[in-house]
């Protein structure tokens, strides 16, 4: 991998390109969960200029950490304590939020909240590189040029930045998305120590994209009543 970047080789055809678009559309597909969280993390902060400020900085960061990870990725994976690490970091995000007081949900208080925007940034960079663990492995394992799986991630961290901004004011509208998204953030983080444990059992891909999808159908099911009855 280092050696690609010491020594690049671009050839641009249409193989070359066909792959560009599968990387592109796997980091769609496995970046909706990822904006959710984003966008409840964000939600933590009361000002939409604070929030927006928060996701421009905190993905700035997640980009430099996401090709810290790309370059180091064949040396990454070798070790099961850094997805160890990410998983239970997600379990923790899921469990502050779920774990808040009957009093804050009647009053609609927000799940995570900070005291200032450098609390939110860090959270943002960090729950983005722990979703990266996986989406950079199937990056690897789909091409093979350094310079493709970079293409592909910036990509993808820019969807990411409006997707995220799209979120925020739909975990507004939509009774159950932010839950619906915590639940996917569990999720991830569950397959990622099964995966420590024993990778024979971790789930296949299209049984998590189907479970995700259907966890975002409910999320979207049901509005709350401010907007249904304006």
């Amino acid at each position: 991998m280092l050696d690609q970047i010491l020594h690049p080789s671009i050839d641009f055809g249409i193989d070359t390109a066909f792959i560009l678009i599968i990387l592109v559309a796997l980091e769609a597909v496995l970046s909706a969960d990822n904006a959710i969280a984003l966008a409840s993390i964000a939600q933590g902060l009361k000002d939409e200029k604070e929030q927006n400020y928060a996701l421009n900085i905190g993905l700035l960061m997640a980009y430099v950490l996401r090709m810290l990870l790309i370059v180091t990725a064949t040396w990454v994976i070798k070790y099961w304590q850094f997805s160890l690490l990410g998983g239970l970091y997600l379990l923790w995000l899921t469990y502050q939020y779920f774990s808040e007081s009957d009093e804050q949900k009647e009053e609609g208080a927000s799940k995570l909240n900070f005291k200032n925007l450098w609390q939110a940034i860090p959270m943002i960079a960090f729950t983005d590189l722990a979703f990266s663990l996986d989406s950079v492995t199937t990056a690897i394992a789909v091409a093979d040029e350094i310079w493709l799986i970079i293409a592909g991630g910036t990509i993808g961290v820019i969807a990411l930045r409006f997707l995220a901004q799209l979120f925020i004011r739909w975990i507004e509208e939509f009774t159950h998305l932010q839950d619906a998204g915590f639940i996917t953030v569990g999720l991830v983080g569950l397959r990622l120590i099964v995966k420590v444990i024993d990778p024979n059992i971790v789930p296949p891909e299209w049984l998590m994209i189907s479970v995700i999808i259907g966890m975002f159908v409910w999320g979207f099911s049901k509005k709350n009543e401010l907007e249904q009855n304006p």
